[in-house]
């Protein structure tokens, strides 16, 4: 096992009829050996992108390749077989079992995959000394801080040693002292053949990272000029499910504003015409854009940071139409 590799990746759901894809056209080449960090807010893709290299969830299209062996390609009984050969999850809310002790809880996936029970138990051991928790095997996670639960869960997940770890979130329940401790451990996880991929949107962890994945565009700086883009008709300015930074204000002819449909088709939103504005809700909140905006006739659009837009909006009242009112949600 080895190399990670993700082409031209994509994830669509449906909700409310709409289609919406928290992943599009992602790319990644990652060698054996690295941390990979997905940074980014909530819902921002994080947790699918695992979901999917983890062969738990199906993607649209694109490919998921480890090791050479196409992981979107498996069903069935190949299916099984990587998730738990090749996979092992540490979930954010730890998911120890509160009746079992620090070392029953390492020893579960041993057991599931037919170790003997003395067998088990001596690995379990000697993965809980690896992560300095060789004093608290018999604790059971109720009597276990936050970090000492995330390093039983560390253990568990490295149980069957697969090449490939994926955290989700993984210091989301620890204070300063024990994020560091974790933070260690996970680093020291990517070594030899194994790559560890981790969710988060804790920056503490960056400096370790092998390569930094941002889910989420970064904040538009706040001396950034404003943008006037020129559409002739037909043209999209941007698309449902695209990242954006900047708000749009209408300044001349007209723009459509559509929502991509589960079934293929669209529906028409609203029409924004001179001084509507448009796009504010995924800059505001870091969101995927949920419509597409295409150019009805030629047309002229300003875009702006969100602080500029904010001082725009103040000192001349915009309407607020599209923004506040009719289109409340339209990214």
């Amino acid at each position: 096992m080895g190399d990670l590799s993700i082409q031209d990746l994509v994830v669509e759901y449906s909700s409310a009829g709409y289609a919406l894809r928290p992943i599009n056209g992602l790319n990644l080449d990652v060698a054996a050996g690295s941390l990979v960090i997905l940074l980014g807010p909530s819902g921002c893709g994080k947790t699918t992108l695992l979901s999917c290299l983890g062969g738990i969830l199906r993607p649209k299209s694109g490919a998921i390749k480890f090791g050479g062996v196409d992981v979107t390609a498996l069903a069935g009984r190949e299916l099984a077989a990587y998730r738990r050969d090749t996979v092992g999850i540490v979930f954010q809310a730890f998911n120890l079992v509160p009746s079992l002790t620090a070392l029953e809880n390492v020893m579960v996936p041993l057991r599931s995959a037919g170790w003997s029970r003395a067998a088990s138990r001596r690995r379990a051991a000697a993965l809980l000394d690896r992560v300095n928790l060789a004093d608290r095997m018999k604790h059971r996670p109720g009597d276990l801080s936050g970090g000492q639960q995330q390093r039983v869960a560390v253990a568990r997940a490295i149980a069957l040693e697969p090449p490939l770890i994926l955290a989700d979130e993984p210091t989301a329940h620890l204070d300063f002292i024990q994020v560091e401790e974790v933070l260690r451990l996970i680093r020291s996880l990517a070594e030899g053949e194994r790559v560890v991929v981790v969710a988060t949107h804790d920056s503490r962890i960056l400096p370790m990272a092998d390569h930094v994945v941002e889910m989420a565009p970064t904040h538009a700086s706040a001396n950034r000029l404003p943008e006037t883009v020129q559409l002739e008709a037909g043209e999209v300015l941007f698309e449902q499910c695209t990242m954006g930074d900047l708000i749009y204000v209408v300044s001349e002819g007209e723009l459509d504003i559509v929502r991509e449909l589960a079934d293929g088709g669209e529906e028409l939103v609203k029409v924004a015409g001179p001084g509507d504005y448009f796009g504010e809700m995924g800059v505001l909140f870091h969101m995927p854009r949920s419509a597409t905006v295409r150019a009805r006739t030629d047309a002229k659009a300003v875009g702006y940071t969100a602080q500029a837009f904010r001082e725009r909006l103040g000192a001349t009242g915009i309407s607020g139409v599209i923004g506040r009112h009719e289109l409340a949600g339209t990214q």
